[in-house]
């Protein structure tokens, strides 16, 4: 028995010598490079344990590419992410959850061609699995490979035609938004219970608002003044400087003639997903029949995607959206959106509807 142990012992030693070597070769940025002491660590639990917690430390890095409202992660973090999930995986190749993880972290990086690749060496260890069915109809049609979209799409549909049905509107809601023309002001009147919402933009670090997120209030202004009954949500809650989005956006509202008993602030939301997530109640409890949203022009696309999404289970049923645009580029060069903005678009659109990007602790649900 003791031999056994010592051989044992001797092998995951080995697997942890080779696994780090690998780790160590790939180009990292020095302020992300783990200093752990690695040769403690002995059995292959451990050592996954500290491969996905290098992950999170690439993943939380706090480098990052902030434009038009949106924050991403710089892709060297993200290579380093797929890289560690990828040795995670080496050692515990039943994970295929590291390998969904994996395939996310491409996609956010824009790499939707390898993200599928990991997705489909996922669905041969899990062929029946409805999730991964989901994530490769979605980019393979993102891809315009309809065929292979189809095929994922038909065995959902034989194991669950819910899913098959959600998955489905999505991709019909996303082809309809990116087909509505940008638009910088109602083009007409709405009837019911109305909202205007405005989705915030990162505050300067000082805690001041920048000039985009004032161009929106702006904006917003004119709305509200044109539909003296609707009601205002503002969102965001990315605090600098002890304050949020939400609350320095209806302080200007509020300084500039709109009654707060007008104005409801979502304080909490982090990103656009939480933004549709969060307000979504907001519109059922008010029985809200159509809202208009105030965004960007690169981003209000991406906005009323989710907006619609986060409202089916919410509702209330019927509810309609539209959007308006500060043009932060001109409308024209916006016509047909970015294989980057769609990518965004779909990809939020999935964690809205709930399936998440990363599902392997410690980075669920991130």
């Amino acid at each position: 028995m003791k031999k056994n142990t010592t051989s044992l012992l001797i092998g995951c030693l080995f697997c942890l010598h080779s696994t780090f070597s690998l780790a160590n070769n790939l180009a990292t940025p020095q302020s992300i490079t783990s200093t752990t002491d690695l040769s403690p660590y002995t059995t292959k639990r451990q050592i996954v344990d500290q491969l996905l917690t290098d992950a999170l430390i690439a993943f939380q890095s706090p480098t990052r590419i902030s434009h038009a409202g949106f924050t991403a992660k710089i892709p060297s973090n993200l290579e380093i992410v797929t890289s560690r999930l990828l040795e995670a995986y080496q050692l515990e190749p039943y994970r295929t959850d590291l390998l969904i993880s994996a395939a996310n972290a491409q996609i956010y990086n824009g790499n939707v061609d390898r993200a599928i690749t990991l997705f489909t060496q996922a669905q041969a260890t899990a062929p029946d699995d409805i999730d991964i069915l989901s994530y490769l109809a979605v980019w393979q049609n993102f891809k315009g490979n309809n065929a292979a979209s189809i095929k994922q799409m038909v065995k959902l549909a034989s194991l669950n035609p819910g899913r098959q049905a959600d998955i489905e509107h999505i991709i019909n809601t996303v082809d309809h938004v990116i087909a509505t023309p940008l638009k910088t002001m109602v083009t007409k009147p709405y009837n019911g219970n109305t909202a205007i919402i405005t989705l915030g933009y990162a505050l300067n670090p000082n805690g001041t608002m920048n000039k985009i997120l004032i161009q929106r209030l702006k904006l917003t202004l004119t709305l509200a003044e044109q539909s003296p009954n609707s009601l205002i949500i503002v969102t965001g809650g990315v605090p600098q400087n002890h304050k949020t989005e939400g609350k320095l956006m209806a302080d200007w509202l509020i300084k500039h003639g709109i009654s707060p008993h007008r104005i409801i602030e979502d304080n909490y939301a982090r990103s656009t997903v939480e933004n549709a997530l969060y307000v979504s109640y907001a519109l059922a409890r008010h029985k809200i029949d159509h809202a208009t949203i105030v965004s960007s022009a690169s981003h209000v696309r991406r906005g009323q995607t989710l907006f619609d999404i986060a409202s089916w289970q919410t509702g209330p049923r019927g509810i309609s959206f539209d959007s308006v645009s500060v043009e932060d580029k001109p409308l024209a060069e916006l016509t047909i959106p970015s294989d980057k903005e769609l990518l965004g678009i779909y990809r939020d659109a999935l964690r809205v509807y709930g399936l998440w990007s990363y599902r392997s602790y410690p980075l669920e649900q991130r």
